[in-house]
């Protein structure tokens, strides 16, 4: 007998949770992905997608519906919105409330952050983050002293054409509560149709590693990389300033019942051991510790090559988490975090896209073998977006693969 949306959806929450709890659950629970193939295989523009949110409702369901994974990451568009959370830190009931910023909200901003297709790029582009610089190198004592009234104050209005001037800014604010109320209307539909459809909630919330608010939003990327040289402490105290605003909205999500939190690292991969553990490890660690303490368990994606740094891992305390590797090899990892991390991962992006359903199954199969025993293993590809061009057949084959040869 087909199972019911409760039961199905208590099969896959149960099953994640034992994954994360160093457990074995009953099959090595897939993680699913999102992305430009949901607007795709909707048949709609990757424009209509992020900025028509009825017809992205529609994609949704009918992508949730045709490839059904443990988890639904087939969610609404929007991009990496932390500097606006900073900004609002000292507001638990907005703060959380910006941790994406979608094409709308994009436009009601008018932000030098982001581009949207359909506005600065072709209408079935990729939504794109650019971060950039805007903050000097003879500011970071502001930055120091004050950064929540810094980043609010400073960095925004030049960030943000529409922050500029402080007439132009309120009208900005409100127009952008108006968007957030469609957003939010918008993803509850996705949580009642996820229900219907049997997917668990999985209550996620957001955080971030300070070094990486001042690479992607302040400094740059390749800007602040130099400035580790040129300026390392006042770096250090400037990290360590946006520790406690970056927690204290990473923790606003628990008082809306999450129990996990989302950390996305990007300078992780740029940095030598001596410099990742010197500049990036000690705030991040603090950031995860916190959020542990206080009954969140982070699911930090360790974006690139994280091999070089995977010891480090060790020094949190066991079961504190998710560690989602994009590049890192999983079986390594597994060796090296078994029994004190949850591993996730392992499905490389190329396959998916450019492989074919007998590599697919022919990888899958491979691959649990060494990973699956013990537990504590969540599947995923090693990005959770796929893009359009990912064939139907191969999304088919993974789950199929992982029905085959992913039971204990």
């Amino acid at each position: 007998m087909a199972k019911s949306p409760e039961e199905l959806a208590k099969e896959r929450l149960a099953r994640i949770e034992a994954a994360i709890n160093l457990q074995e659950p009953d099959k090595v629970p897939l993680w699913g992905v999102g992305g430009d193939i949901v607007a795709a295989y909707a048949g709609i523009t990757q424009y209509e997608f992020c900025y028509d949110y009825d017809k992205a409702v529609k994609a949704i369901e009918k992508f949730m519906r045709d490839f059904p994974f443990d988890t639904s990451m087939a969610g609404l568009m929007g991009l990496e919105g932390r500097i606006f959370c900073v900004a609002f830190s000292e507001f638990p009931d907005i703060s959380p409330a910006l941790s994406l910023i979608t094409g709308p909200m994009h436009d009601v901003l008018g932000d030098k952050y982001y581009r949207y297709p359909g506005r600065e790029l072709d209408e079935n582009a990729t939504p794109q983050f650019l971060g950039g610089t805007f903050m000097e190198p003879d500011e970071y004592d502001e930055l120091i002293e004050d950064p929540v009234g810094f980043v609010a104050g400073t960095i925004l209005p030049r960030a943000c054409t529409n922050l500029d001037t402080p007439r132009k800014a309120m009208a900005t604010w409100v127009r952008l509560g108006m968007e957030c109320s469609k957003f939010f209307s918008a993803a509850g539909e996705i949580g009642r149709v996820s229900a219907e459809l049997g997917y668990p909630p999985f209550p996620m919330g957001w955080g971030y590693s300070p070094l990486d608010i001042i690479g992607d939003f302040l400094r740059g990327v390749g800007t602040v990389v130099l400035d580790i040289y040129r300026y390392p402490d006042k770096v250090k105290k400037a990290a360590e300033a946006l520790t406690e605003p970056i927690t204290n909205y990473a923790l606003y999500h628990k008082y809306m019942g999450a129990r996990y939190a989302m950390i996305p690292l990007h300078l992780n991969e740029y940095l030598s051991p001596k410099l990742y553990n010197e500049f990036y490890w000690p705030y991040l660690k603090t950031v995860i510790l916190k959020l542990y303490e206080e009954g969140i368990k982070p699911l930090v994606f360790f974006e690139g090559h994280h091999d070089a740094h995977l010891d480090t891992i060790l020094e949190l305390p066991e079961g504190w988490g998710i560690a989602y590797f994009e590049k890192t090899d999983v079986v390594k990892a597994k060796k090296v975090l078994q029994g004190h991390s949850c591993v996730m991962g392992g499905i490389p992006m190329g396959l998916l896209v450019g492989g074919t359903p007998m590599k697919i199954e022919e990888y899958i199969k491979n691959l649990l073998e060494e990973v699956k025993p013990g537990g504590g293993f969540i599947l995923a590809p090693g990005v959770g977006t796929a893009p359009s061009e990912t064939p139907v057949e191969n999304m088919h084959a993974l789950i199929e693969a992982v029905e085959k040869y992913g039971y204990y």
